[in-house]
């Protein structure tokens, strides 16, 4: 899957910068991880400013999303099998 749309994501943050998005995420999820850009989710390759902020809420992955021409949002979509590939690839940022 190579679109974002398909997943139905629901919009956190709107129009965000990077840092605002990591930060969301930090006090938001109780489960983060850090990742590098170029990190794909449903092979979709995110971008941002390092260090990207990826938290996981029960089967949701809370991630930021840049689409071209309509900037930075940070979204929240059904995490299936890409949670479990996320706590074994990302950089553990902590649970709360």
């Amino acid at each position: 899957m190579a679109c974002i749309d398909e997943l139905n994501p629901e919009i956190l943050l709107r129009g965000a910068s990077f840092a605002e998005c990591r930060t969301a995420v930090e006090k938001r999820c109780r489960e983060v991880y850090y990742v590098d850009p170029g990190y794909a989710i449903f092979d979709t390759h995110i971008i941002g400013v390092p260090p990207i902020a990826v938290g996981v809420e029960d089967t949701f992955i809370v991630f930021p999303f840049t689409k071209p021409c309509y900037g930075t949002f940070l979204i929240r979509v059904p995490g299936d099998e890409e949670v479990e590939r996320l706590r074994q690839k990302g950089r553990p940022g902590g649970k709360r």
